[in-house]
């Protein structure tokens, strides 16, 4: 039988995560494969410690390519109204993500 990971290896591993994450956001521009390397240690940390990712931090990256998603250099970013999502396409591996909003209604 399997035990769970005590807290505080949790709580060290969602620390190395956020580190991680900041790193590859500092490393795009500079070296973009050293921050692609940093996402999948993330993700690797996550998947080890049973540590689920803040949705900031998910999607912030492409998962099929392990890419940093910065607006205009790594990913396209749209705004369908039609449907109310948020279009993200990795630029990279070409891979489309969408995400729900509800649109803010003016009172006036």
């Amino acid at each position: 039988m399997r035990r769970r990971k005590p807290l505080w290896q949790k709580r060290i591993a969602k620390e190395r995560i956020k580190i991680l994450f900041d790193l590859a956001e500092k490393e795009i521009d500079k070296n973009p494969e050293r921050s692609r390397r940093y996402i999948e240690l993330m993700r690797k940390i996550g998947k080890r410690y049973n540590v689920r990712l803040p949705k900031k931090i998910k999607r912030k990256f492409c998962k099929s390519c392990n890419t940093f998603l910065k607006p205009g250099k790594t990913a396209r970013i749209r705004i369908d109204s039609k449907k109310k999502a948020v279009i993200v396409k990795c630029l990279y591996c070409n891979k489309i993500y969408r995400y729900p909003y509800k649109p803010k209604r003016l009172h006036l």
